[in-house]
């Protein structure tokens, strides 16, 4: 499954988030009887490349709360910025508002990470994409994706069911040529992608037909004289190439370098650190 550039998600899905949150209602507003219309600010705490806002929107719209005023996801917001301007219920703002401030938070933590490293990489390859992984939270993969998205990386594989990629295990099960040939012969429409840790297995990976190769956990230095074999061999031309594992902020520009196309990095998706967002009251009436 290839993800528009901008997926738009049924409200059935963002309203599960909802009720997992309240399925009961919300006891604390019920039993202290808060009624009302108010009107409400969603302040972003730190600065950030915004996310979510279309999942916010789509849910403060079912729940009959207007926007007045909105940022826009993909923005890059200073600290202590409003990003929307709510008017509704004051019982519906209450309902929504942790469930919406968990979406855009993590959201927003992904695409600001996803952002920032795709900018150390551009600096040195214009031509090379920062990339998720599955790594994901299992039921967020769909937001998480569009996250990276955002900030401008491209989200790989959405499912098992996407491109064919032969890992460490399948090669555990039969040999690389094989796995190859029989994958190509499954379908010609699929990319096919082998992961190797050995320089002399991606040139075999290359010359029995695959799309892309994985170079995985391996130092710049691997990476690079396994570049030099490819090119020896007149293959460099014929794959894509991408690296991961132990990739950091702190490695990645020296990755990056190196004639490779994507790097993908788990910790875009699983070890994520929310940006501070608060939902503030500023009026009841």
């Amino acid at each position: 499954m290839r993800m528009s550039k901008n997926p738009q998600l049924p409200f059935q899905y963002l309203n599960s988030f909802v009720l997992e949150d309240s399925p009961f209602g919300d006891i604390t507003t019920i039993a202290t009887g808060i009624s009302g219309v108010a009107d409400a600010s969603v302040v972003l705490k730190e600065p950030a490349v915004i996310a979510g806002i279309d999942e916010a929107t789509s849910i403060f719209n079912k729940y009959s709360i207007e926007i007045s005023e909105s940022r826009r996801d993909g923005e890059r917001v200073k600290a202590n910025k409003t990003i929307m301007r709510l008017t509704g219920s004051v019982d519906s703002i209450l309902l929504l508002e942790r469930t919406v401030l968990n979406i855009m938070g993590r959201m927003s933590g992904i695409s600001t990470i996803t952002s920032e490293l795709q900018e150390i990489i551009y600096e040195v390859n214009p031509d090379c994409k920062v990339a998720a992984t599955r790594k994901t939270a299992p039921g967020l993969r769909i937001l998480d994706k569009k996250a990276v998205i955002i900030g401008g990386g491209e989200p790989h594989r959405y499912s098992l069911s996407d491109c064919i990629l032969i890992k460490d295990n399948h090669l555990a099960v039969l040999p690389l040529k094989e796995l190859i040939t029989n994958a190509r012969s499954f379908s010609v429409y699929k990319t096919i992608e082998v992961e190797i840790t050995i320089p002399s297995d991606a040139v075999k990976a290359a010359q029995y037909g695959a799309d892309i190769i994985l170079l995985d956990n391996m130092s710049p230095g691997k990476v690079s004289e396994t570049i030099k074999l490819l090119n020896s061999c007149s293959l460099r031309n014929s794959v894509r190439l991408e690296v991961s594992g132990n990739i950091t902020r702190a490695n990645i520009r020296e990755y990056a370098a190196l004639d490779i196309d994507i790097i993908s990095l788990g910790a875009l998706t699983h070890s994520v650190k929310n940006i501070d967002i608060s939902l503030k009251i500023t009026s009841v009436c």
